[in-house]
């Protein structure tokens, strides 16, 4: 069975995606922060503790993996805060960047070693990040921390290529977390989309930015 590592799966997405993974039979491993009763009941491995922006976090879940080959790395840790123009908090701006950009940089290349030839990578970013679908403007941090976030991931389709590994940008869809408010398609179905897209990555469609339902979004 395919090993998968899951980071910020202690809810909404995160936990939809680990439960399903785990529903069909993957050996999945859970990263978070804190572990809840939902994720425990899943009888699945969980690394909590985990600060994905934080060294120590990051040499922390390097230690708890050890030389665990793995199959599939999902990177869905992610957060968002609101801002507007004249009132943007830089501190917060700050930590979405930590955490929605350089989180995936950070935890990628803690497990490099762990992925192997036809192993998988995985970024939940956001068509907000999107520099020619923004027709809105607003929540700077979190449009600037995504559309960062996707040149790091066409980083990594070029790293990795030569070793087999396939990488992929991947929108979720509105959906129905926290995070949003509530609005939007469930966690179920977008975690649903989620897992088809990363199944059917290639090393031929490596460092493509997708929908969750199968289109490929601009730039």
């Amino acid at each position: 069975m395919p090993t998968i590592l899951v980071t910020g799966c202690n809810r909404g997405i995160g936990l939809e995606l680990v439960t399903q993974c785990h529903a069909r039979g993957d050996d999945v491993i859970g990263v978070c922060r804190t572990g809840n009763e939902a994720l425990g009941k899943l009888g699945i491995r969980v690394i909590d503790g985990i600060d994905v922006s934080s060294a120590d976090g990051i040499a922390a879940l390097r230690e708890a993996v050890g030389d665990q080959s793995l199959d599939v790395l999902v990177n869905n840790a992610g957060i968002l805060r609101r801002d507007r123009f004249g009132e943007i908090d830089y501190d917060e701006m700050m930590l979405q960047y930590e955490v929605n950009t350089l989180g995936p940089l950070r935890v990628t290349e803690a497990l490099a070693d762990n992925l192997l030839e036809g192993s998988k990578v995985a970024i939940v970013t956001s068509r907000v990040g999107s520099i020619d679908d923004n027709e809105s403007g607003g929540n700077w941090g979190y449009r600037a921390s995504k559309t960062a976030v996707n040149m790091v991931g066409t980083n990594l389709m070029h790293e990795l290529r030569p070793r087999g590994i396939a990488v992929a940008l991947l929108h979720p869809g509105l959906v129905a977390t926290d995070m949003t408010g509530n609005h939007g398609i469930s966690a179920a179905d977008s975690a649903r989309g989620l897992i088809e897209r990363i199944d059917e990555l290639t090393l031929d469609t490596s460092g493509g930015f997708w929908h969750a339902e199968g289109y490929r979004l601009p730039w």
